[in-house]
């Protein structure tokens, strides 16, 4: 008889483990606020300490030419719809409530959904469940993010929205603490089910405070009174980042989740100035805000324990309409012409697998969006190494980031002319689709 159990329960043992093997991974993407690769040691960044990213780029996959728009909402819209901005960017802080989203899609897949941090997409409460999140705590959601009399919120004693009510304790804490707590607290209680966490950042976001490891911290700061605050913490908000998201890591170990989820880190655009970050001895200006390289090279490290090799470094372009079929593909949902995506999925390359690869990223860019065209448009499309805007300025990105020499056809090569022609077809190809 105890033969016979001892069998039964391993048997069950067994059934219950290759369920367990089947189930989707686990997803985490994590977006760092105004953060450029230079500030990543793993890239060469020499000014900053990020440890714990260079321990994931180590035991994982690193890309060097990932490319994200130049300001945040832009972004945002990108990441989270998969489509040019030419398509469906209406204005600055929203996301217009008729687009998918991939939360939305993993979670009709069976996910527990979660943001936390930045939101920045549109002053309705509801706003989150609707693009397919079960819960949130966010700063910026439906308020300004500043107190009565124009403090900014976002960091000591914060106010928050936590699943739609107000988070305003001023406890002295942290809103990166906060933030983290929840994250893990959620990834425990939703252990055993697939999850998605996104995490938007609020750090590294001006204005530039001290954070709980700085020496001049104070808890019983309100908030900041000015937009910038003083670059000289900028370092320490890095390195502070870098430590939180160590603490999300070290939870899924504790968890016993590492194998089974996928933790992917990007920023949403360059580092800000007055910021001046040193690559060795070379010294790179922040430049969100900007088209250039500088204001649009974002980091991009990928870590999944046991299924991403460790210590890879890949050239590919990425698009940041990538990350929605990457993670469609990530949960093994189906890709259809309906969803009108821009992106190519990045999944088969994580997996050491071939599939299809950009030749070329195509951006359309204006702050105010279509609907509120304040600030002219502008488009181009680049690869790895030149880059063309409409109105026929052509650049090699790789020698001149800044974007200083404008080559003009009769200092072009002939492979240089080639590369011109193919941008020009890909330019006039994308069309402005708002209705």
């Amino acid at each position: 008889m105890k033969i016979y159990i001892s069998a039964f329960f391993s048997l069950i043992s067994f059934v219950l483990l290759a369920q367990n093997n089947n189930r989707s991974p686990n997803i985490i993407l994590i977006m760092a606020d105004d953060l450029g690769f230079e500030c990543i040691n793993s890239y060469g960044g020499t000014s900053y300490n990020t440890p714990n990213l260079t321990n994931l780029a180590k035991s994982g996959m690193q890309f060097e030419n990932c490319h994200s728009q130049p300001i945040c909402t832009p972004s945002r819209v990108k990441l989270m719809t998969g489509k040019s901005n030419k398509k469906n960017y209406k204005i600055f802080g929203v996301l217009d409530p008729k687009e998918k989203t991939f939360s939305q899609i993993l979670r009709k897949k069976g996910y527990a959904t979660m943001i936390a941090g930045k939101w920045q997409l549109g002053k309705v409460d509801s706003l989150p469940e609707h693009f397919g999140f079960d819960e949130h705590l966010l700063w910026q959601l439906s308020d300004t993010g500043r107190d009565s009399i124009g403090r900014d919120k976002r960091y000591v004693n914060p106010v928050l929205k936590q699943n739609g009510e107000l988070y305003e304790k001023n406890e002295g804490k942290y809103s990166t603490d906060i933030i983290v707590d929840y994250i893990n607290d959620f990834m425990t209680r939703k252990k055993n089910e697939p999850f998605l966490v996104y995490y938007p950042m609020i750090l590294t976001h001006c204005p530039f405070d001290p954070t709980p490891n700085s020496k001049d911290w104070n808890p019983k700061d309100m908030g900041s009174m000015t937009y910038k605050g003083n670059a000289k913490y900028f370092g320490d908000m890095v390195s502070y980042m870098d430590y939180s998201i160590g603490r999300i890591v070290k939870k899924l170990d504790k968890l016993g989740l590492r194998e089974n989820t996928i933790i992917l880190f990007t920023g949403d655009n360059g580092t800000d100035e007055p910021v001046v970050s040193m690559m060795d001895n070379i010294p790179v200006i922040g430049g969100k805000g900007q088209t250039s390289d500088y204001g649009t090279h974002v980091p991009l490290i990928v870590n999944w324990k046991g299924v991403v090799r460790p210590n890879l470094k890949s050239k590919s372009l990425v698009d940041f309409s990538d990350f929605f079929p990457t993670l469609c593909d990530l949960a093994n949902i189906p890709i259809n012409s309906s969803m009108d995506l821009d992106g190519i999925s990045f999944y088969p390359e994580l997996i050491g697998k071939d599939g299809p690869k950009r030749k070329w990223i195509h951006s359309w860019y204006n702050r105010n969006g279509g609907l509120n065209p304040l600030v002219s448009s502008q488009e181009w499309v680049r690869n790895e190494n030149y880059k063309m805007y409409v109105g026929n300025r052509f650049y090699n990105v790789k020698n001149d980031p800044y974007e200083k020499k404008n080559i003009s056809i009769s200092e072009m090569s002939d492979q240089e002319k080639r590369i011109r022609k193919e941008f020009i077809k890909v330019l006039n190809s994308y069309t402005y689709l708002r209705n």
